[in-house]
């Protein structure tokens, strides 16, 4: 078994000369858990002023059972603050006031949760330096955290404060346990959300289709959009057929075998899940590959291949995938840290995980993907424990789990649940996203 900094922390001789070198000691996780509650304590809930999303955030956590701290208690599972209504930097000393005395007291895997509005959309210059300080308030935060714990950053446009409730139950969840220092962008929905009859099976009857399924992250993709109630299209290569398979009857999905740089793959797609299941109403474009070398080395072909795989074949895809998606769909794109950050001997790998995030925030605003009203997202993983890290060269694979703020790895379901969340019907007010999944990642932005 390969040696792991984290689990040699986590006990014994080896916690104890952690402890006395002051290294790293990473916390275990809370990841979501049908069966328990949306988070296990109360959530503390304030705001500047008028702070008019303060009483849809407590009634939505009331509803879902969660209690609801008006004043720093004892201790508190998760802090929500409202600052969509300030107007100056002086106002954000009401975020001081708030977070800091609730930090000393916050629970394991506790949650920061801070509401503002676009910088964009400011109506004075003090206005715009204080909701872009925001910002960088909450990302100092999420490195100042312990035990697990995240912040992150939600801006509201005006007038869209009602599609706030699914991305606020997401972020209080065990979903986004990897999910640190994010700013996720709420707007006008692009089609009526739809809260689910039951929240632990938001996806219920849906059909999902997922490319690359067969192990990794693919596999856990399909395995939490199965548990959330999708009947799941699980794609890969045909030299992958044996895992695909296994994977697609585990989770009562169908398995199609198939090239996604073929010409006519989207095409096959279509028709196999109209024909197998009466249509798609997600698609998440996961399958990519990796052809590292220098640029001063990298030939025609390695650069090809890859840019080939992991964007091209996208856009030939969705030309077919568009069209067939049921109205009020979504659509998810795997990117990666290294299209934001770079990574050395990855000019490829970046160049074409770069181009998803590009090509995530055009599509979000293409007039046929608004007609149908169709969401478009992305997810951008950092340092994910998968068989493909396990053969990466020890130090650099530990340093690489250890270079963000939650001091380890994060696991394929962690992927997984953000993507599930970006296929909520009751999450159509986020769309054109791009979540880094990298407990904040200390590269890039």
């Amino acid at each position: 078994m390969a040696f792991s900094y984290s689990s040699f922390v986590s006990g014994g001789l080896g916690k104890q000369l952690a402890s006395s070198l002051g290294l790293p000691q990473p916390s275990r996780l809370r990841r979501h858990d049908p069966k328990k509650s949306l988070i296990p304590g109360a959530v503390l809930v304030a705001g500047h002023d008028e702070a008019p999303l303060v009483p849809q955030v407590r009634t939505w956590l009331e509803a879902a059972r969660v209690a609801v701290a008006t004043v720093p208690s004892t201790s508190v599972a998760g802090v929500v603050v409202d600052l969509t209504g300030i107007e100056s930097p002086e106002d954000l000393e009401t975020l001081r006031a708030t977070v800091a005395p609730a930090l000393k007291t916050l629970q394991g895997s506790g949650r920061i949760i801070v509401l503002g509005r676009p910088p964009e959309s400011a109506t004075s210059v003090e206005q715009a330096a204080a909701r872009r300080a925001v910002e960088g308030i909450v990302r100092s935060i999420g490195k100042e955290m312990r035990a697990g714990g995240t912040a992150n950053t939600v801006l509201v446009e005006e007038g869209a404060d009602t599609g706030l409730e699914a991305t606020l139950r997401f972020l209080l969840s065990g979903r986004s346990a990897y999910v640190d220092a994010q700013v996720i962008r709420v707007a006008a929905p692009v089609a009526d959300p739809v809260v689910p009859a039951d929240w632990a099976t938001p996806l219920a009857d849906k059909v999902a289709v997922v490319t690359g399924a067969a192990r990794g992250i693919g596999a856990a993709i399909a395995e939490v959009l199965a548990r959330d109630g999708a009947t799941v299209v699980c794609v890969d290569i045909p030299a992958a057929g044996g895992p695909l398979a296994d994977v697609a009857n585990r989770l009562g999905g169908s398995a199609l075998q198939l090239d996604v740089t073929a010409e006519d793959a989207g095409e096959r797609i279509v028709e196999h899940a109209v024909s197998r299941h009466g249509g798609i109403d997600i698609v998440v474009h996961n399958a990519g590959i990796t052809r590292d070398k220098l640029l001063a080395n990298m030939d025609a072909e390695r650069w090809h291949s890859v840019v080939d795989v992991n964007l091209l074949s996208i856009l030939r895809m969705n030309t077919a995938l568009v069209p067939a998606l049921n109205q009020g769909g979504h659509i998810v794109n795997v990117a990666s840290i290294a299209g934001i950050a770079g990574n050395r001997g990855q000019t490829n790998y970046a160049a074409s995980k770069a181009g998803v995030i590009g090509m995530t925030t055009a599509l979000a605003q293409d007039a046929e993907v608004l007609a149908k009203g169709i969401t478009v997202n992305a997810v951008a993983p950092g340092f994910i424990v998968t068989e493909m890290t396990a053969k990466v060269p020890f130090a650099t694979r530990e340093v690489g789990a250890l270079m963000n703020s939650l001091s380890q790895g994060g696991l394929p379901i962690d992927v997984a649940e953000t993507i599930g969340w970006f296929c909520w019907d009751a999450n159509r007010a986020v769309t054109g996203n791009t979540v880094r999944v990298c407990g904040q990642m200390l590269l890039g932005a």
